[in-house]
């Protein structure tokens, strides 16, 4: 989220192993080492879906809830906790992801294939107008130091990546390159590349001989989620099927510098891989990104119910992630449940909104406090102490 965006130094894909864990290097000779006791405390919950979050510079979150009718309110939550505030709504139906403030403190929400922006108010909660339309899959949002706003589009799996300026209008950029192509395509069907899935709800038959799939369940598609800018200008992006980040170059005005073009079966403006500059197991499901105040990039790992870290180094550690239960195994019990979207505050305390999305360790999303037959069907949480 743009509040926490600072700067990002190169980073290279590789990962070490110290005493059995990943370690990276802070500058300075500080590490950053996994967080096995990690505390996080439940700041707010909700009936309706959550997914997006973003902060001010009072340290208030903002979230905006999924499935509301006949409007999806925008909450305001003090991070230690106390009274939510409806500061905003969003006309219904709306299934809201990403947001982002501007400079002017004007907050924009991606929904479906709009962008929504409003000035918060909880005296006076406005309904939101549009700013821009025709982004398909509307879901991670960025503004650059040039005022523009960039725009992923999530789960449409064609990794387009759209800049739209203070008119509103959008245009596409550029492409992560998505998981197939669309070769040997009939009716619809075909393709040359891979197919990632989840495992549950995916499954497969385990044999002496083999782990060969059992159904076409959980096929993971999304390469373009969440986006975030470095100090010096590059815009990453979290690839979450290939648990990838990707390091965009652009110039002083946001034109592309980045190579493309590297494999004629994708579009033209399709991102060359040696545009990946982090890929690692411990970021599979990587969703929603931010950036601490010495460059290194906290992520949201939802299909592993976990916060994972590419240091400034480009090492990968794994911070926290649950602990399975001891009877089932399962690691569905939080204290996360499919985190989607971190924020770092001043001091260094991170927020995490949770899904509850029923996928891979919080499979099925019935354990923890939230969920599908509990009173709350999301949550935000922050950790008890500064990472």
């Amino acid at each position: 989220m743009r509040r926490s965006l600072v700067l990002l130094t190169t980073m290279a894909a590789a990962a070490v192993t110290l005493g059995g864990a990943a370690v990276g290097e802070k500058p300075g000779g500080g590490q950053v080492v996994p967080n096995p006791d990690a505390r996080f405390a439940t700041v707010f919950a909700n009936p309706l879906g959550l997914e997006g979050l973003t902060s001010d510079q009072h340290g208030n979150l903002y979230s905006p809830g999924r499935g509301g009718n006949p409007s999806c309110p925008v909450f305001k939550v003090p991070s230690q906790g106390g009274e939510a505030k409806v500061v905003g709504t969003l006309p219904s139906p709306c299934s809201p992801a990403g947001l982002t403030f501007d400079s002017a403190g004007r907050l924009y929400v991606a929904n479906a294939d709009k962008i929504y922006a409003f000035t918060p108010d909880e005296q006076q909660p406005p309904a939101a107008e549009v700013f821009a339309s025709g982004v398909p899959g509307a879901n991670g949002v960025a503004f650059d130091r040039r005022g523009d706003l960039w725009i992923s589009d999530g789960t449409t799996g064609q990794g387009r990546v759209w800049r739209a300026g203070q008119d509103g209008v959008p245009a596409e950029v550029f492409r992560v390159q998505p998981i197939a192509n669309e070769v040997n395509l009939v009716d619809g069907v075909g393709g040359v590349g891979r197919d990632v899935r989840a495992l549950p709800p995916g499954t497969v038959t385990i044999t002496p001989t083999g782990r060969a799939a059992a159904n076409t369940e959980g096929s993971q598609h999304l390469v373009a989620n969440g986006l975030a800018f470095a100090k010096e200008g590059s815009l990453l992006v979290a690839d979450t099927a290939r648990g990838a980040l990707w390091r965009v170059s652009l110039d002083s005005k946001g034109n592309l510098r980045s190579a493309t073009g590297c494999d004629t079966t994708f579009t033209p403006n399709t991102l060359c891989l040696d545009n990946i500059k982090v890929a690692h197991p411990y970021l599979e499901g990587a969703d929603g990104i931010t950036l601490d105040q010495r460059g290194n990039v906290w992520v949201a790992v939802n299909e592993r119910n976990s916060v994972a870290v590419v240091t400034t180094g480009g090492k990968v550690v794994e911070y926290f992630r649950n602990a399975p239960d001891p009877a089932s195994r399962l690691r569905n019990t939080g204290p996360l449940e499919f985190p989607t979207s971190p924020v770092l505050l001043p001091g260094g305390k991170l927020c995490l909104a949770h899904s509850d999305g029923g996928r891979r360790d919080n499979f099925p999303p019935t354990g923890g406090e939230v969920g599908a037959g509990k009173p709350n069907r999301a949550k935000l949480s922050c950790l008890a102490e500064p990472v």
